[in-house]
């Protein structure tokens, strides 16, 4: 697959970082920094590549800029935030760094705290997997494998442990080198004179000190080298691992030096106590004649000191632990012995007896180390990536016709923010579009939106109490009085910036919008003094609905002329024209429909569920069965033709062509406005029926601005508190403008009143008393 193929993916790691002193860490740093080195872009708070750090302790760290979340690795709820931060974000795919020491709670199990919530596809490198784990070991990686869309690890020993250990289906494994960088195979001359040390022979063993390093070993194993080649120097190369030193000082040092001063190994083995710099690190490697890896361990998947001693073509003596075992084979190392220091020192003395048998050992390395360079390491985690973004659309279900339990399934509601809607509004009105999030003033202002904002308004004011939603309310109100014209008491919909109306065929949509909005206001009630200007309102709009003939402007229409009688349900008058309206939406849906196109025209276009939506709420007010049963039925239909059941998620019709009668549905371009009437239309549903379908489907909906769409990318942004304008065939549109802003919105804020009414469900309160107990 070629770069251009691949493109920019947008990924978060969640991992541990540098500066914190972690082997992890240092593998995350190199992985993020070649994938954006190959997307062209430097490490940055605006890249597309993006880290959330665990830290260790409370202050943290002094992270770089790419550090866009932290964690309290001991704060469970961190990792909840971690998962809304995630599922907010532009992040495509999720890279996790899994080590079990390094997340909290027992054997890293805080872990799954974040992968049970985080709604993107997560793809999990394995650094440790045990052959004899413990129950609970077991139990949680088989789970972080469960819930990870693909499960790579570092050697193909990895695999079979994972399909044998673990019962992790093969297909979903992959295996992927550890990365090393590129350095040319020089001689190990080269930076001797830098060190002053020409003339010496070098073994090495690097990276963070511990006990099960076995540097005791390779001290021991000095004894004879050193009686060969009293020249030879072995350098250790790295500080205490900083988890050691926390518990037991530097306690492990101190033995190993007392050790080399026992034995008179003073001029043979010195220690840098250093966390050296990559490049640093490559000197001390291409000056090391022999790399040695003594560890007590057998159950190693995983090494990076080892993966770059290979990568950079040393010679290498190492105890057979897995990993060593699979990356010296056929000649590319020495293996020896555990705890076997004679055989090591015998190792190292043949290896510099012999410098033929050195040279070719080092060629055999550094050409199979080719493959493990990072930017080839890079390129096939892009792979990955998308293979994972695809497989995510894929293997998302949906439970049919199972009711929700909303303790559980209803998603985690971020905050109601209206600053981006501040920005886009102006003394006039909201403007229409925006470049990104900026507004753009040459497309001027709509009926259409000031009626959405009107009632976004409303609701934020009625729901949270934001008595500063008034003043934008006011605004609004202002901008749909000045939209009727005297002359025809119909709504104008295009106002320019300098404040002309632009004359248009026919605004019947527009109008019923108006209605809707000034019914709301009725309904809401913030104050007399409002309530009075949207009787006037009201009044003025509603008695030209009766001319009109576009279903929509009729279902809008019968939307606000419901919300208008929760006030004066004794208006005859105005409760006739809503009949009078609904009953020719119901006709128009009887004359039009057939088995498979339950519909009132021949296209199913734009913000489409309004038109059931307005046949239940009228059906159910005036108990007239029938065409709430058509309604539902509607609905139904809709959300059928809408509904990717393979993947549970919404995949809506596009406004590229529309759904014509006896074609396929256009799959793009697809709106919020569409999620939004369908959030809407289906609450309706679940009041006039309490059935659990309803509920279920405006789940499936909202998780649509939130990512589980047909491309799997979260339309909120969670920066601005906007919405993206829609889904093109390969991207996302990223101008927020008002109509995807407003839609977002009011599906949010729907959203929150569900989940206000849920709770007040007695049998709700007894599912969330059994889950409570249940966690």
């Amino acid at each position: 697959m070629t770069d251009e193929k691949i493109g920019k993916t947008s990924v978060t790691f969640f991992a541990t970082y540098p500066p914190r002193k972690c082997g992890i860490g240092t593998f995350t740093h190199d992985l993020a920094r070649n994938v954006s080195q190959r997307y062209g872009e430097e490490l940055s708070a605006k890249g597309n590549v993006n880290i959330a750090a665990l830290n260790d302790r409370p202050e943290g760290y002094e992270y770089g800029p790419e550090v866009g979340f932290e964690i309290n690795a001991q704060n469970k709820l961190d990792y909840r935030r971690a998962a809304d931060y995630v599922n907010l974000s532009d992040t495509r795919v999720v890279n996790v760094q899994h080590e079990y020491g390094i997340f909290g709670g027992e054997d890293g199990e805080n872990l799954l705290t974040f992968l049970d919530v985080v709604r993107k596809p997560v793809i999990s490198t394995l650094h440790t997997i045990l052959k004899n784990p413990s129950d609970h070991q077991r139990e949680v990686l088989k789970e972080v494998c469960n819930l990870s869309t693909e499960v790579v690890v570092l050697a193909n020993k990895g695999k079979e442990l994972l399909r044998d250990v673990y019962d992790v289906p093969p297909d979903k494994v992959s295996m992927i080198p550890h990365g090393a960088p590129d350095v040319p195979f020089l001689d190990t001359s080269y930076y001797k004179e830098d060190y002053e040390i020409e003339g010496r022979s070098v073994i090495l063993t690097f990276g963070l000190l511990g006990p099960n390093k076995g540097i005791e070993v390779a001290i021991e194993a000095m004894e004879q080298v050193a009686k060969e080649f009293p020249e030879s120097l072995y350098i250790v190369l790295g500080a205490t691992h900083p988890h050691v030193k926390k518990e037991k000082g530097e306690e492990y040092r101190l033995n190993l030096e007392r050790m080399v001063r026992e034995k008179g190994l003073q001029n043979n083995v010195v220690f840098h106590e250093m966390f050296v710099p990559l490049d640093e690190l490559k000197k001390y490697l291409v000056t090391s004649d022999i790399y040695l890896t003594p560890y007590l361990s057998r159950e190693q998947i995983s090494s990076g000191t080892l993966a770059y001693a290979v990568a950079l073509g040393n010679a290498v003596v190492s105890t057979p632990y897995w990993y060593a075992e699979e990356l010296l084979a056929d000649g590319r190392g020495k293996l020896v012995p555990f705890e076997d220091p004679d055989a090591t020192g015998k190792a190292i003395i043949d290896l510099l007896a012999n410098e033929g048998k050195r040279q070719s050992m080092r060629r055999s390395a550094y050409q199979f180390g080719r493959d493990m360079i990072w930017h080839s390491v890079a390129s096939k985690y892009q792979e990955k990536y998308n293979e994972a973004i695809d497989k995510y659309k894929k293997d998302v279900k949906v439970s049919s016709g199972k009711q929700i339990d909303p303790s559980d399934s209803l998603p985690d509601l971020p905050e109601v923010k209206l600053d981006y809607l501040r920005t886009l509004t102006d003394d006039t009105g909201i403007y229409q579009h925006a470049s990104y999030t900026v507004p753009n003033r040459k497309f001027g202002y709509t009926t259409d939106d000031n009626a959405r904002g009107a009632i976004v308004a409303l609701d934020q004011w009625k729901i949270f109490g934001e008595d500063s939603a008034l003043e934008l309310l006011r605004t609004y109100l202002s901008f749909l009085g000045s939209a009727i014209d005297p002359e025809t008491g119909q709504a104008r919909n295009y106002l320019s910036f300098d404040r002309q109306w632009e004359r248009e065929e026919r605004t019947e949509d527009a109008h019923g919008r108006l209605v809707w909005a000034a019914g709301t206001l009725i309904k809401k009630r913030p104050n007399e003094s409002l309530v009075g200007y949207g009787n006037q309102l009201f009044h003025q709009a509603v008695d030209s609905v009766n001319d009109f003939t576009s279903p929509r402007a009729w279902a809008f229409s019968i939307l606000g002329i419901r919300r208008y009688l929760d006030k004066f349900e004794g208006d005859r008058n105005t409760k006739l024209l809503g009949s009078s309206l609904a009953d020719r939406l119901f006709e128009r849906f009887k004359e039009n429909s057939s088995d498979d196109w339950i519909w009132p025209e021949d296209s199913v276009t734009y913000e489409n569920a309004r038109l059931p939506q307005a046949l239940i709420c009228w059906g159910d007010f005036t108990s007239n069965q029938k065409m709430k049963d058509w309604g539902l039925k509607s609905l139904r239909w809709l959300m059928e033709i809408q509904t990717d059941s393979s993947r549970g998620i919404i995949s809506l019709i596009g406004n590229d062509g529309w759904l014509v009668r006896g074609e396929d549905k256009a799959d793009y371009d697809q709106q919020p406005v569409e999620v939004a009437a369908l959030i809407d239309a289906n609450w309706q549903a679940w009041k006039a029926t309490e059935s659990g379908e309803y509920l279920e489907n405006i789940y499936i909906a909202f998780n649509w601005f939130l990512g589980k769409n047909d491309l799997g990318v979260t339309l909120y942004d969670f920066r601005s508190g906007g919405c993206r304008d829609g889904l093109h065939p390969s991207r996302v549109n990223e101008n927020e403008g008002a109509e995807s802003t407003l839609s977002w919105l009011m599906s949010l804020q729907r959203m929150y009143k569900l989940m206000g009414e849920l709770k007040s469900k007695p049998e709700f309160e007894q599912r969330s008393d059994a889950t409570t107990k249940n966690k």
